[in-house]
């Protein structure tokens, strides 16, 4: 049976002078996709915010031969797609005015009451980039987030591998159609992907990875997630731009910190220094700040084996915890004899590693 709904979504999304939110505010006054079709084009140039200019071409019958192609692409393609009034559309993403009307997807996609974080950073990763993206990837592991990426060089990349390699589910958020993969070289990464997560895309099979098209994409990066983090960056590139974005959409944004001078590290630094973006040293900063909760570690086995790697500092601390309970900080720092500071920081990292329940607010007042 033809979908008719999805051929008008399909007609509204490559209508030329047509964006999402304008598109959003037609389905909203005529009830659905498919109804604005059926309405006169004189009653929608009457709708709030519309106009003559708008809708110049949305009833040429070239748009929905078009339309009626990309359905074609979709079914023979097995393509699934998410409309932006589905349960199943990224709820962060429905709370953006912009957010695409349709996205269309290919894998293992399941994010409906999961925790999302949106990891981006420069094509020209460095050697320090790799090492945080590959610690920050297994302390944040049990959290089982959904970690979403760009799947371009670079940090993208890097970030998406280390999911797929501590069992992460990971999207590759693309700037074109499905019928392709850009850069290439990443092509030999496809099925992994696929099998721990999958790609998402607003473009059509038509869609060539365009400069502008790469833009647009930053947008759903930093809308589907409850964070985005940068990991390296220049003083101007892509990253900064999804980072903007986040910020606008009043999401939370970390940056990870470099020395002064390195190339890498300046748009990090810079997004910092305007308080645009939280210092992020560790998974553990983005846990504490987004008040994450760790999941109790019940079982007596496994207890058993985290104590063994605890360092001698967390040790002190969870024996004490075990035999007391919850303490104040000072109380906590005069009993095993540490400074605040590395308690603080030591507990975090427990919570990380589930020894602990997630901690009162209380207990970080002191710091």
């Amino acid at each position: 049976m033809i979908n008719n709904e999805l051929i008008a979504l399909l007609r509204l999304q490559n209508a030329p002078y047509i964006g999402d939110v304008t598109a959003k505010k037609l389905i909203a006054h005529c009830g659905g996709a498919e109804a604005v079709f059926d309405d006169k084009l004189h009653h929608l140039k009457k709708i709030d915010g519309i106009g003559s200019a708008k809708l110049r071409g949305l009833f040429d019958t070239e748009h929905l031969e078009a339309a009626q192609s990309e359905y074609e692409f979709i079914q023979e393609n097995e393509i699934s797609y998410s409309y932006f009034m589905d349960s199943a559309y990224p709820s962060y993403l429905k709370h953006c005015i912009d957010g695409p009307i349709l996205l269309f997807m290919r894998g293992n996609l399941d994010w409906e009451a999961r925790r999302i974080i949106s990891v981006v950073g420069t094509r020209n990763i460095t050697s320090y980039g790799m090492a945080f993206c590959e610690s920050f990837v297994a302390d944040i592991a049990p959290l089982n987030p959904i970690i979403v990426s760009g799947f371009a060089y670079g940090v993208d990349i890097c970030i998406q591998k280390a999911a797929m390699k501590y069992g992460l589910q990971t999207i590759g958020c693309l700037a074109h159609g499905l019928n392709q993969i850009y850069p290439k070289i990443h092509s030999r990464y496809m099925a992994d992907v696929e099998r721990n997560g999958g790609f998402l895309t607003e473009f059509w099979s038509s869609q060539n990875p365009d400069r502008e098209n790469f833009l647009k994409r930053n947008r759903i990066i930093a809308g589907m997630s409850e964070a985005t983090v940068v990991v390296e960056s220049a003083e101007k590139g892509g990253s900064l731009v999804t980072a903007d974005i986040a910020y606008g959409y009043n999401r939370d944004v970390f940056a990870v910190p470099g020395r002064a001078g390195d190339k890498f590290s300046s748009g990090c630094n810079n997004l910092i220094k305007q308080q645009k973006a939280h210092l992020l040293t560790s998974a553990a900063d983005l846990v504490y700040l987004l008040g994450w909760e760790v999941k109790k570690v019940e079982s007596k086995a496994v207890q058993k084996q985290l104590f063994t790697e605890l360092d001698e500092t967390e040790r002190s601390i969870y024996t004490y915890l075990q035999k007391e309970g919850k303490q104040l900080l000072d109380n906590i720092a005069l009993e095993c004899s540490l400074p605040i500071f590395k308690v603080s920081s030591t507990l975090l990292n427990m919570e990380m590693k589930g020894m602990i329940r997630p901690l009162p607010g209380k207990l970080f007042e002191a710091i």
